[in-house]
């Protein structure tokens, strides 16, 4: 049987220093910890830091998008040197992988990129993954290295999604860890708006793609590096903040559609549509209340309802000129049931 699929993602914060020097002892660290599990699982490391690590080089470093990219362009060589540098003592080779956001809009070459990531894994070879900042739009971007690793572990049936985070876990309002949650949306009130220096995400960017894995059928684990074992212990759910998986009987097609898709508009329904698409419905023009965005048919779209809340994304059947065209119109089938996932 093939090896299930851990993604672990380590954040700028987690990987280095105040300065943007790349912390040598956390790496030494994640590369003995990963060499443990390297026979069993196929492993994959989304790992920020390279922005962190390159404006060091920029003069006059502010931030500035260009200066950004630059940053990184010479920050991705540093990251995966060190990378390699510290996997080599375990004969373990690790490649680079960079992804902008329209690989995984763009389900042929997210098929390509998923075949290439099995070649790899076939080879012994472990990837190490981060945004492509150096050509990514802001348009295009991820929102954070939180959202790259959760579609990559949603898209690739990933068995354990693993995000690290500098406090160790989900804090409650005592500063203690919460070992275990079922539903996300009872620990929102915990989190706190800060973030860390060098990183773009918080503990609500973790909890939001916790969400969307726990969905999917990942169990995620939110986890620190401040402690000893702290890879291996979280995993075996000794420490970090666990949130466990719901039962996922979509297909792999709907679980990219869900999760890897870039919406191309939105679509708002009444209450009736609403109840017919948790009833697992087709969705029918009578039940749409508005169209926006300008998209084609075959393209993705994100279903709103009548409380602005997202509740499903489709891939539409018409274009939206058709659909606001025969919004009056019987039986006009704007999206198949088989087209869309709930969220």
């Amino acid at each position: 049987m093939s090896k299930p699929i851990l993604v672990i993602k380590f954040g700028s914060a987690a990987i280095t220093k105040a300065n943007g020097e790349l912390n040598q002892l956390v790496m030494v660290e994640i590369a003995r910890q990963v060499a443990q599990l390297y026979s069993e699982y196929h492993l994959v490391i989304v790992s920020s830091g390279a922005v962190a690590a390159g404006k060091q080089y920029i003069r006059n470093y502010a931030g500035e998008i260009a200066q950004r990219k630059a940053a990184a362009a010479i920050g991705n060589l540093l990251l995966l040197n060190k990378y390699a540098q510290f996997f080599a003592p375990y004969e373990i080779p690790v490649a680079q992988s960079l992804c902008e956001r329209g690989h995984f809009a763009n389900r042929d070459q997210f098929l390509q990129m998923k075949e290439t990531f099995q070649e790899l894994w076939d080879n012994g070879i472990i990837p190490i993954v981060n945004e492509n900042d150096v050509v990514s739009s802001r348009e295009l971007k991820f929102s954070d290295n939180d959202e790259l690793a959760t579609l990559i572990a949603v898209g690739f049936g990933a068995d354990t999604l693993m995000l690290c985070t500098s406090v160790g876990g989900l804090l409650d309002n005592t500063g203690k860890v919460i070992p275990r949650v079922s539903q996300v949306n009872d620990v929102f009130k915990y989190v706190r708006t800060d973030k860390s220096s060098v990183g773009l995400g918080g503990m609500t960017s973790k909890l939001t793609f916790a969400k969307l894995a726990m969905r999917m059928g990942i169990r995620t684990i939110i986890f620190g590096m401040n402690e000893s074992d702290g890879i291996l212990r979280a995993l075996r759910e000794e420490t970090g903040t666990v949130f466990v998986s719901q039962e996922n009987v979509l297909s792999a097609r709907n679980r990219w559609l869900g999760s890897g898709s870039l919406v191309a508009g939105r679509i708002l329904i009444d209450a009736g549509a609403a109840l017919a698409l948790q009833n697992r419905k087709s969705l029918l023009a009578v039940g749409i209340t508005e169209v926006e965005g300008d998209f084609e048919a075959g393209e993705a779209v994100e279903i709103v309802d009548e409380e602005g809340t997202s509740v499903a994304v489709a891939k539409a059947k018409e274009s939206s000129t058709s659909i606001a065209q025969n919004l009056k119109t019987q039986n006009f089938e704007v999206a198949n049931a088989n087209d869309i996932v709930l969220l």
